[in-house]
């Protein structure tokens, strides 16, 4: 686990290292030449790999970070943001995760990852109508290859169609009772 955090560490330094312009050294802090066969490491792992990475380590804020590095050295593409947009649904900011993953289906309305991942959110918002439809699509784009589409759709079906509450059969009325310290009870009223 350290030395898995420890490299996580690295390579985001790396990344960033390489987003800074090259500041040339003064002699006295040059130190000694590299050993002869030493590979030049030129270009730093892509920031989507790293992104990725961290996030299957559940290390969502890392994560985001790396997307945003390269999204800064690459472009806004909607790879991208669709993965911006899912490492901030995992942190809980559905709206800025909602806002990334509709600009992504606006930029590459066949990518159906953004689709699958938008319905997520709007599953977590209890928009199952318009999470059904988002999945729906996905499933299209994605001709059923998709198992995790295909049971988010099953699931937005489900919650559709089982809303929790029917008022003809709702002819229970319960009340509230307030006892001291603030507890209350809850009691069926004839």
């Amino acid at each position: 686990m350290m030395r898995g955090l420890i490299i996580i560490t690295t390579l985001i330094a790396l990344a960033a290292c390489n987003n800074q312009a090259a500041v040339p050294l003064g002699a006295e802090r040059q130190g000694l030449p590299a050993p002869s066969g030493t590979p030049v490491l030129r270009n730093a792992v892509d920031g989507l790999i790293v992104g990725h990475r961290l996030m299957d380590a559940g290390e969502y804020e890392l994560a985001l970070r790396a997307y945003t590095r390269s999204a800064a050295t690459d472009g806004t593409t909607p790879a991208h943001l669709s993965a911006m947009g899912s490492a901030n649904l995992q942190l809980g900011r559905l709206g800025q995760a909602e806002t990334l993953l509709r600009a992504a289906i606006e930029e590459d309305p066949d990518f159906p990852p953004a689709w699958n991942n938008l319905g997520v959110v709007l599953m977590e918002q209890g928009e199952y109508g318009e999470a059904r439809q988002v999945f729906q699509h996905a499933f299209a784009l994605d001709s059923g290859q998709t198992d995790s589409i295909r049971e988010n759709l099953r699931l937005a079906i489900a919650r559709m169609e089982n809303t929790g509450y029917i008022p003809e059969d709702n002819e229970n009325r319960y009340d509230l009772e307030r006892r001291g310290g603030g507890l209350y009870v809850l009691y069926e009223t004839p």
